[in-house]
């Protein structure tokens, strides 16, 4: 018998045939049925394995080479002579052709996890060890005869890749392929079809578990239910199809994921195994900076709780979002499909919450949605959970070559509003929506809806706030609701009323709740987690969609949109019902109709056209934001087509400027102040300190908004931001919570159906294809992947052993040559011989040099003869230390530039895009704005310009420097050119000064932009600054872990970089509500009799979407609006004693007293 093969490198075709010859050998001798010794090289046949792990013993470990004569496995001891020489022990070890170094390690870490994977309990036969031994066999086959640069596992690999990464359809690829094996040589190994490449990959996937589910979302055919032929709760058949011709057809079908082989990948994988430990080894979480989910109290109090979990660092936690998308993308065909996504948080921020590291783990099918009986299709994924925390799993680290036990567990969800009610089982509608208020929520009847106001009852107990019933026409003297923690939270869902899950017709679930339920539907299978009580963020109010709808909510009622503004007929009649703001109450006229007063927070329709043709001239940077531009109609005066992020940058950026001037001062002030409050709130990093102040701030910014808006205006979302700054301190900055990057990859599943017969099916398959293909593209070199895909604004890193010859740059198009004058380089020269770094001891030895002059005389002569010293002395030092490449960069300086320069109409440094002003008039971007620190009679100021011209110096031994020269606004403040109103900063641009002076460095260079000031008219600008949102601050670059070409952030909304105590607006808590909200002069709005007298008679509409899920049936509503108002007038009854304590108190009292 040949031998030979056990000598044979592993990953070779002659072992892996060796190895099936082996077993085959022992199934015929000893049968397959018995635990047998393993000849592999850990266990040298002391140890018993069943023959399938024997096989994976020898696949991964190799077999023991000295065990010549298979003396345990059925051979007898006779024929070892006859057996040394086929094993070649004298033959040296035939050459090993890699064909896939590239792709050596990803084969490697491979194995080790498939043989994991098998001891912790997954498919541990032989299919698929062979499945993989067939891979392992294709890396050593030419593509074709004589290919030295390909086998036939690298070619698929990358051709896979590129199909995915390029998003080439089926029928393109296999068009290629066919293609290639026509031009290739014959007998090459191009497979025929993508279904043939994709199945040469099988063994990289981690595929999924297909599981049935009721029609009605009743059950999961599953562990006891898995062979049961109908519903076991509704009693529905589980077949769609069931004629007997073919194969049954489920109603619904649940696709699961398994969350533990790609948790283990994370550490089996030498490419990610180190990142998993960044928040423990790297994250300093004690210098009171939160920029990170380890530096939240979240995770902090977790780790006191649990402190076996937070033992190991390499233990994961996770977060979970889910939320329904059409996968269709054609809105009139209503269809809902609800993806679950876990993503793991040990990684640091610039690889938390990105694609590769989005983990699909249920996907839930459509047509509609699950509601909340989401928790029936959660179950698979909550009973992993358990044995994760419980359990774990064994686990190899390829960064510490060693078996751990790994443990997760889930600290939070991401979801948008309704969403949040379907997993906390808190229903967000009704009185009661708030699920962090809970019961003591703020909801009011209305006329039109349920109005959520009342937030003087966050402001401290004397503030004089309190006692104005100007408001709402009632004094305040309620507490803040208090926060509930885990237990709290169970006592009140043991009194839930428990409800048949399911939609069935037969399914009566509509019920009046009895008042001790509150708002609670059921109790969450989240609870069933042994942790999930003692969090205390377990779900996320998403800022993303609270932004939007405040944005919606404020530019519908500026713009006074029809279906989108607040201030409507019914909600004057809501103010006359509280007999508040007489001037705003709709006025009737002799002829019947009725006159709708213009209030000051509703522009007029020529200020609509002028707030719209300011949107329209706005440019942004590269790479901010969308051309927002396109969304304002300056004819019709309104905005459409907003999205979510063009709503975080109108409402932060635009509208507080857009408003100036135009609107009351009240009205201009606090939307500045709330797009202030959502500009720090959003930053990437926070002090401590300055949350707190966020959290005063934004009950400040409600009450103000109560004083000037209509009650209506005050839907739940609105409310919902009083409580965004508390779970801004628990969770950690919000970009770790909110749904930008979740949205984003529901988008990417979306892009992934190709059969829209079966969109699930068509996602499922496509995403375990890219799954595997993400994989293997961490190990890919000489390919564009998404882990080493160039930035589009990418630059060039240059050492030039000089600071001014050193940068991160890279000049677009060609370079157009030009002379440069003699006084110009002598300007130049100058300036970069004073900037530089390495020449400042040079400079300083001149000027003490220079004596016997006047003193006024003395800097202009330091100025002219520097650089003619400098020259010699360098030129004197260089015969000495020829060898320096510090001093030949030194004398290359020293020898001024040609005067043949080279310039250019744009060019990027440290990844930013800048452009001349003259190359941007033909853009829709605006990159020319610069701002830099310079000297202005002994004050250090900041220099506002614009970007003129991009100049490259061409020096001796092939240095270069790049200058940028500017056109520089006059900002003197003793000339008001310059003009502060709280965080906005507005220069006049009329003029320029420092003509003379018009070149920096391009390093010194930092990016603004300019937008019209409306209120102190066209010569005026309004500064923007900006952090580039893939550049990440310097705190976090700190850490010795990575280039900074590694650090990329590709995040989906603009943040700035930090927020500091001091860098807090303070806004201020004066509000004059005695004034008038009529805009007088402007002529009222007339409303039809009709429309008045019909809303008079019109039924209370609860203001609740109901959907078909809901538990609350209208007079169930209405029941509950009767008690809440009964306990509301019970507590102003109870607290009779605490108003006249209050009335005694001076009415000089601080407000923060």
């Amino acid at each position: 018998m040949d031998k030979s093969w056990m000598r044979k490198k592993k990953f070779s075709v002659d072992y892996i045939e060796g190895v099936r010859s082996f077993i085959s050998f022992v199934e015929e001798h000893i049968g397959h049925d018995n635990d047998i010794y393993c000849p592999c090289k850990s266990c040298l046949n002391v140890y018993k394995e069943p023959i399938q792990g024997v096989f994976a013993h020898l696949m991964i470990n190799g077999i023991d080479h000295g065990y010549t004569t298979w003396v345990y496995h059925g051979e007898s001891s006779n024929s070892n002579m006859d057996n040394t020489s086929d094993i070649g022990v004298d033959n040296p070890m035939e050459g090993y052709e890699d064909f896939d170094e590239e792709l050596f390690d990803l084969l490697d870490e491979h194995q080790n996890f498939i043989y994991s994977e098998a001891t912790n309990g997954g498919n541990f036969t032989n299919k698929g060890y062979e499945e993989y031994a067939d891979m392992l066999g294709t890396t050593q086959e030419e593509l074709y005869p004589n290919c030295t640069k390909y086998s036939k596992f690298s070619f698929i690999v990358k051709m896979l890749h590129l199909k995915v990464y390029n998003k080439w359809s089926n029928k393109s690829f296999d068009m290629l392929l066919k293609l290639l094996q026509d031009v290739l040589p014959e007998d090459n190994l191009v497979p025929k079809s993508f279904y043939e490449a994709k199945s040469m990959l099988r063994s990289l996937g981690l595929g999924y578990i297909p599981i049935h589910a009721c029609r009605y979302d009743c059950a999961l055919y599953w562990k006891e239910n898995e062979f049961l032929e109908a519903c076991p709760v509704c009693s529905t058949s589980r077949w769609k199809i069931d004629d007997g011709k073919g194969k049954k057809i489920p109603w619904k079908l649940l696709r699961y994921f398994p969350l533990k082989p790609r948790l283990r990948r994370l550490y089996m994988s030498s490419k990610t195994a180190a990142e998993m430990r960044w928040h423990k080894d790297k994250c300093n979480d004690d210098d009171g900076w939160l920029r990170h989910p380890a530096d939240s109290k979240e995770w902090k109090d977790f780790d006191l709780q649990f402190p076996s979990f937070a033992e190991d660092a390499r233990n994961i936690r996770l977060g979970l979002a889910s939320d329904g998308f059409n996968p269709f993308g054609n809105m009139s065909n209503s269809y809902s499909m609800w993806p679950v996504v876990l993503t793991p948080y040990n990684l640091p921020p610039w690889m938390c919450m990105k694609e590769p590291y989005l983990f699909l783990t249920l996907l839930i099918p459509g047509p509609t949605a699950p509601g909340k009986d989401i928790d029936i299709y959660m179950q698979p994924l909550i009973d992993e959970l358990k044995e994760l925390w419980s359990d774990g799993i064994q686990t190899f680290d390829t960064h510490s070559k060693s078996n751990f036990q790994l443990h997760a567990a889930v600290l939070w969800t991401i979801n948008d509003f309704p969403a949040y009610g379907n997993l906390s089982g808190w229903s967000t509608k009704g009185y009661l929506a708030c699920p962090v208020c809970n019961k003591d929520g703020l909801g009011q009847k209305l006329k039109s809806k349920i109005g959520y106001l009342g937030h003087r009852r966050f402001l401290p107990i004397r503030h004089r706030w309190r006692k104005d019933k100007k408001f709402n026409g009632k004094r305040e003297l309620r507490g803040p609701p208090s926060f509930l923690l885990g237990d709290d939270v169970m006592e009140q869902l043991r009194h839930v009323t428990e409800r048949l899950p399911g939609k069935h017709p037969k399914i009566v679930n509509k019920r009046k709740r009895p008042s001790d339920d509150l708002n609670w539907v059921k109790q969450s299978i989240f609870f069933t987690l042994p942790y999930w009580e003692k969090l205390k963020l377990r779900h996320n109010l998403d800022v993303m969609h609270i932004e939007k709808n405040i944005c919606d909510n404020v530019v519908g009622t500026l713009l006074n949109m029809p279906g989108k503004t607040k201030d409507t007929v019914k909600a004057r009649q809501d103010l006359q019902e509280m007999n508040i703001r007489d001037e705003l109450h709709l006025q009737g006229r002799s002829d019947g109709k009725y006159e709708m007063p213009i209030a000051c927070y509703t522009m007029t329709k020529e200020e609509r056209r002028d707030f719209c043709q300011f949107l329209r001239e706005v440019k942004f940077p590269d790479g901010y934001a969308s051309n927002i531009s396109r969304c304002a109609n300056v004819s019709e005066g309104k905005l459409t087509g907003l999205k979510s992020h063009d709503c975080h940058v109108l409402l932060q950026r635009l509208l507080p400027v857009g408003v100036r001037g135009s609107m009351d001062e009240r009205v201009s002030s606090v939307l500045a102040e709330l797009g202030d409050f959502f500009h720090r709130l959003c930053c990437k990093t926070l002090r401590e300190e300055a949350v707190s102040a966020l959290e005063a701030d934004i009950i400040t910014i409600l009450c103000k908004l109560e004083m000037i808006y209509p009650p209506a205006f005050f839907d739940v979302m609105v409310h919902l931001a009083v409580h965004l700054p508390h779970e801004l301190k628990i969770g950690g900055p919000v970009q770790y919570r909110w749904m930008y990057p979740i949205e984003r990859y529901l988008n990417t599943l979306k892009g992934f159906v190709r059969n829209r017969a079966h969109p699930e099916g068509s996602i499922a398959e496509a995403y375990l294809v890219d799954e595997c293909l993400t994989f293997c593209s961490m190990y890919l070199d000489g390919i564009e992947t998404q882990f080493n895909a160039l930035e589009r604004n990418f630059d060039i890193e240059v050492d030039g052993k000089l600071s001014v010859f050193s940068s991160k740059l890279r000049p677009l198009g060609h370079g157009k040559p030009v002379t440069m004058s003699v006084e110009d380089l002598d300007m130049v020269h100058w300036y970069v011989l004073s900037n530089c770094e390495e020449v400042l001891p040079y400079l300083e030895e001149h000027l003490d040099s220079i004596d016997g002059v006047d003193p006024t005389r003395k800097q202009e002569i330091h100025r002219t003869q520097f650089s003619s010293w400098f020259k010699k002395r360098i030129t004197n030092a260089l015969c000495s230390n020829r060898d320096d490449e510090k001093m030949l960069a030194l004398h290359a300086l020293s020898c001024r530039p040609s005067n043949g320069v080279v310039k250019y109409t744009g060019c990027i440094i440290n990844g930013v895009r800048f452009h001349t002003r003259e190359r941007e008039s033909r853009l829709k971007t605006q990159n020319s704005g610069i701002v830099v620190e310079g000297n202005h009679l002994d004050e250090v100021i900041d220099f506002y310009g614009v970007l003129v011209d991009i100049v490259r110096l061409d020096y001796v031994r092939d240095k270069q420097v790049i200058l940028f020269k500017c056109e520089w606004f006059d900002v003197d403040r003793r000339k008001s050119r310059i003009m502060k109103d709280g965080a906005i900063t507005s220069i006049k641009v009329d003029r320029l000064w420092y003509s003379s002076d018009p070149y920096i460095l391009a390093t010194q260079a930092k990016q603004i932009f300019y937008i019209n000031d409306p209120k102190l008219g066209s010569n005026w600008r309004v500064v923007q600054r900006l952090n580039h949102r893939h550049i990440f601050s310097g705190d976090i670059e700190s850490v010795d872990i990575l280039d900074d070409d590694d650090i990329v952030n590709d995040d989906v909304a603009y943040q700035d970089d930090e927020l500091t105590d001091e860098a807090s607006t303070v806004v201020n808590a004066d509000g004059d509500v005695e004034r008038s909200l009529h805009r007088a002069g402007v002529v009222a709005e007339v409303i039809d009799q009709v429309v008045v007298e019909g809303n008079k008679r019109d039924e209370l509409d609860q203001g609740v979407e109901e959907d078909q899920d809901s538990d609350n049936s209208s007079d169930d509503a209405v029941q509950f609006a009767v008690l809440h108002q009964g306990v509301e007038e019970e507590q102003y009854s109870n607290q009779s004693n605490e108003e006249a304590e209050m009335d005694s108190v001076s009415h000089s009292s601080k407000d923060g007293d």
